[in-house]
């Protein structure tokens, strides 16, 4: 690649500021470039639906950093700055401004952005949440104690629904599939995931879609596809994610929801790299091109690209168990690999009925993954088994007879 006098990371996010510490822990003393499309330094986005919205910790408490951490990498900063387009050719980045940036290498960690219902109407009271100002501004409306209704039962939508239960107030989840995790705990979890939410309070309305809102200048209510409707003050959409590359249209690198990147998470573009939640890379331990949205991935795919850029024909795929944890009441759920909701599922630690278990996932006789109710140690454990390639059935004996 020859010599690297700048490094650009687009993304002032998890992956990028780690990208940005690992290659400068791994002796890299040239120019770094951060570019961030928010003010803020980097912060961790996990808090945001949980500790932050229930207003135990505030926006200083939530850095990814230090100050002194941070002053340390001596990068030249652009916050509140977006990209708007690349050239992989003349190895040149255009921010919004009109800047242009020469660079030798190039890291991609822009994250995604959440995904808006369409039609939404210009209504007080509808929210998305995905930064810290989004964040801020839900729990600002929060204090007011209003009537919630939440969009969308995945990860996201689950801990804004426990954590508005959390501040004592009346909730509503709506989600168009019959329970709450299904894509991604399954159906047998799912069902658990239901009854916590029941237990705490929270009314579900699973198998409908919303068809609209009514409400002038501020929402009032949420229409829904089999007729009714749900009274809400303040309405959360956490209905997923897309990655965000639209400003990496005509560029000419390959972009299929998100950047496609090889087993090295090298982009189409030899010396543009992704990371975190907008990377789709080859994962060669499962054996498909894969993208995954969640905070262990961002790190550790961060540190990958960085050993990779600077190491040359020394570069090692990006291979890593996927994992993701979920704070939900009392209860932490955990999950590990690349199971789907249709695989064969084996309770192996615990019971669904105490809410404390692993369940074991596998499909055509390979071990594909596991979902844990407070069950930390166990599901660590199982992580190991997928790195190794276990077989189901000597997982769940093995487990059976630990």
């Amino acid at each position: 690649m020859g010599k690297l006098e700048t490094i650009a990371v687009v993304g002032a996010s998890l992956a990028g500021l780690r990208s940005a510490e690992a290659l400068r822990r791994l002796g890299y003393a040239g120019r770094l470039v951060l570019v961030g499309e928010e003010p803020h330094r980097p912060y961790d986005r996990p808090p945001l639906s949980k500790e932050l919205l229930r207003g135990e910790r505030e926006p200083e408490a939530i850095a990814l950093s230090k100050p002194e951490s941070f002053d340390a990498l001596k990068l030249d900063l652009r916050l509140a700055r977006r990209a708007s387009s690349l050239d992989p050719v003349a190895r040149t980045l255009t921010l919004d401004d009109g800047e242009s940036i020469r660079f030798d290498a190039l890291i991609v960690a822009t994250g995604a952005a959440a995904r808006s219902l369409p039609g939404t109407p210009e209504l007080a009271g509808i929210h998305l949440l995905r930064t810290l100002d989004d964040a801020l501004a839900l729990r600002a409306e929060l204090e007011q104690r209003p009537r919630v209704a939440v969009v969308g039962a995945g990860f996201i939508g689950a801990e804004v629904a426990a954590s508005c239960r959390h501040r004592g107030l009346d909730v509503t989840m709506i989600e168009t599939l019959p329970l709450p995790l299904l894509t991604s705990v399954g159906q047998v979890v799912g069902e658990v995931c239901a009854q916590l939410h029941s237990d705490h309070g929270v009314e579900q309305r699973f198998g409908c879609a919303v068809e609209g809102f009514e409400g002038e200048g501020r929402v009032s209510a949420v229409k829904l596809s089999d007729g009714s409707r749900v009274d809400a003050d303040v309405v959360v959409v956490g209905i997923g994610v897309r990655p965000a590359t639209s400003w990496l249209e005509g560029s000419g690198l390959e972009i299929d929801d998100g950047v496609v990147c090889d087993a090295h998470c090298v982009s189409s573009s030899p010396g543009i790299y992704a990371a975190g939640d907008v990377a789709r890379w080859y994962n060669p331990l499962c054996e498909q091109s894969m993208r995954v949205e969640h905070w262990t991935n961002a790190v550790e795919q961060a540190n990958a690209v960085a050993e990779n850029l600077l190491s040359g024909a020394g570069a090692k795929p990006f291979a890593p168990v996927p994992f993701v944890w979920s704070d939900q009441y009392d209860r932490k759920i955990q999950s590990c690999g690349w199971a789907r909701p249709d695989d064969e599922v084996r309770i192996v630690h615990g019971s669904l009925e105490e809410r404390r278990f692993v369940a074991l996932f596998g499909r055509k006789g390979r071990l594909t993954g596991a979902v844990a109710m407070n069950r930390v140690r166990q599901l660590m454990g199982v992580r190991r088994q997928l790195r190794e390639g276990i077989g189901f059935d000597a997982a769940v004996s093995q487990a059976e007879n630990a």
